[in-house]
């Protein structure tokens, strides 16, 4: 039955001859690793128009120079992340880039800085989709947290967890859909501006004051605003997902992401402005505007819909970022292992399951507000932005092909820019939750460091010698007496079982009875006898009325009698109940006893099962 399920949600088992049918055209990577990026035009804007609106500051007027900033900062991100692609075709991004070029630290503060950033786009992104859609239909407030969970679980996990393919076949209309839907928007809206007679730009939308205050909160807007580039790093991380060539059409989808972005986040800013747009509880700024251009008619509907699907979908940005990126880390040895192997269809869905629990929990204590989750975002992808492009600046230097001095004055000016925007957020967002992030980095780099040196002193001490190979002697594999101990209450089938199958790899065979009760124990020797197995009993009194201990007791003192070259075998007779809730009908007395047994040294314990018919 769980099969069967398990067929429905996820589907049929992919050979892996079937991988290079997953790879993504243009058009559709363009939807799947750009969606995170486009859909930020619906926040991105709002959120620095809610820092120059607070009560008794005159500050509106700074929304165009900030939002020109942030475009023209685009560019040279965009630049770079071309660059970053070109050096690694393997994916990776920023960590591929400073861990050839910077070394481990830096390497590692990017990739936790890439955890930060991509958990935290799958929260920010259900939540500011469930807000849209609470915008048009504002009775869904007071259930905004299970929307957000049911979205992040029931839908954007399970459809991962199918493949890339049938991920993007699913997501990638929806995508182009805002696309257009934005695109009509603003040109609507810039129409009406011309052909009506009200001001392009109302007074109210120029207004400035300067002093100390002012330069805080236009630091700030810039910091919120800076939220509308993450995800423009994704495409480097998941080069080897595109069709061949793999880096030209990953050059050329980023482009196309640029470009669509800066062009819908200067829209959207410039209607901002045109309607002077204000905060309003439990209504967008993208809402107001599309109510303003289109009126609430079908239009209206169509653009809260849309953009309620593409930031849901945004959170797919970091579904195919994030898990390769781990694969990565776990194939360095900073990860755990089973985060580098694809399931059954093809995707990371170790790393999958693992994004979507951590973005749940995001979602779960910050009650699925979009304006708290922002106040965490940014600071981690532009600290991995400013690592790849000094790592970049070193590719260069240490490549010195043609137009590399270019190349790398490219990357300078970019690392040294996006290193002041790093100060920015950190300073200006600090007591807003950017302090949990720059706690959240050095714990994820002290683990990633604990994790390489488990696996570490697990490979030295798993390694065969260098002189134990060779293939004209065979190996010394020598061998002791092998000692196997069964726990027994009563003699039954059960024992029955686990003694045939003892006495076919031993002839040392041990039943070992621990008695609570004297009377007991006798009796069970008395049938023992009568029985005989061929097999010697030892009775254990325990007056306390322990079982477990006694037993390990026994086991121990048996561990220090023993020549290195012989093992102990524990084999632990236990019966399966045909149906489950049998189970809480019976001790777990052989469960117990496994978990504790399996942490002794050089003790082999096996469970021997006999299946209960009826």
């Amino acid at each position: 039955m769980m099969r069967f399920v398990r067929r429905i949600l996820i589907g049929k088992p992919l050979h892996n001859q079937e991988m290079s049918h997953e790879k993504l055209p243009k058009w559709k990577a363009l939807a799947i690793f750009s969606s995170d990026a486009l859909s930020s035009v619906a926040y991105g804007p709002e959120q620095i128009m809610l820092m120059l609106t607070l009560p008794g500051i005159l500050a509106y007027g700074y929304l165009a120079p900030i939002s020109i900033a942030i475009l023209a900062l685009l560019a040279i991100v965009t630049f770079s992340y071309v660059q970053v692609a070109k050096a690694n075709p393997g994916g990776g991004g920023s960590y591929s880039v400073a861990i050839t070029h910077l070394g481990e630290l830096p390497a590692l503060t990017a990739a936790a800085a890439l955890f930060a950033d991509y958990t935290l786009t799958v929260a920010v992104s259900v939540s500011a989709g469930t807000a849209a859609i609470i915008s048009a239909f504002p009775t869904l407030a007071q259930h905004e947290v299970p929307i957000d969970l049911a979205i992040l679980f029931g839908i954007l996990m399970l459809v991962n967890l199918r493949g890339v393919r049938e991920s993007s076949t699913a997501f990638v209309f929806p995508t182009y859909a805002f696309i257009f839907g934005i695109i009509a928007l603003i040109v609507t809206g810039i129409f009406q501006t011309i052909t009506n007679h009200t001001p392009v730009i109302p007074p109210e939308s120029l207004t400035k004051q300067m002093d100390w205050t002012v330069v805080v909160l236009i630091l700030r807007a810039f910091a919120n605003g800076c939220s509308s580039m993450t995800g423009v790093e994704a495409i480097s991380n998941g080069v080897p997902m595109f069709r061949s060539p793999e880096v030209r059409n990953a050059t050329l989808t980023t482009y196309w992401m640029s470009g669509i972005l800066g062009l819908m986040f200067i829209g959207t800013s410039f209607l901002t402005m045109h309607f002077h747009i204000l905060p309003l509880e439990d209504v967008t700024a993208l809402s107001q505007i599309a109510e303003l251009t289109f009126g609430r008619n079908w239009a209206y509907y169509y653009i809260q819909i849309t953009t309620m699907l593409v930031l849901y979908l945004a959170a797919n940005t970091s579904f195919n970022g994030l898990p390769p990126l781990l694969s990565i880390l776990a194939k360095d040895g900073y990860m755990p292992r089973y985060l580098g192997v694809r399931g059954e269809r093809l995707s990371f869905s170790n790393g999958i399951v693992l994004l979507s629990i951590i973005a749940g929990i995001l979602i779960v204590i910050y009650h699925g507000n979009t304006e708290h989750l922002i106040s965490l975002y940014a600071i981690g992808v532009f600290l991995s932005f400013t690592i790849a492009q000094v790592g970049m600046v070193v590719h260069w230097r240490k490549e010195r092909s043609p137009g590399w001095i270019v190349r790398s004055t490219v990357n300078s000016v970019g690392a040294l820019v996006t290193g002041i925007v790093v100060l920015i957020i950190a300073i200006t967002k600090f007591f807003y939750g950017a302090w949990l992030v720059l706690v959240f980095i050095p714990v994820m780099i002290f683990i990633f460091k604990k994790i390489r040196s488990h696996y570490n002193d697990m490979a030295e001490q798993l390694h065969l010698p260098v002189e134990d190979f060779n293939p004209e002697e065979e190996a010394n594999l020598k061998t002791g007496r092998n000692v196997v101990i069964v726990p027994i209450s009563t003699p039954t089938g059960v024992v029955a079982q686990t003694l045939k199958y003892a006495k076919s790899i031993s002839n040392d065979v041990i039943a070992l009875h621990i008695a609570t009760d004297e009377e007991v124990g006798k009796r069970v020797e008395v049938k023992w006898q009568g029985w005989n197995p061929g097999v010697e009993l030892v009775t254990i009194y325990s007056p306390y009325r322990l079982v477990i201990q006694p037993l390990l007791d026994y086991i121990s003192n048996l561990e220090r009698q023993r020549n290195p070259e012989d093992y102990i075998t524990i084999l632990i007779p236990e019966f399966q109940t045909k149906k489950l809730w049998h189970r809480l009908l019976h001790n777990q007395t052989g469960w117990i006893l496994r978990t504790l047994l399996i942490l002794k040294e050089n003790v082999i314990v096996t469970t021997i099962p006999f299946h209960l018919k009826k």
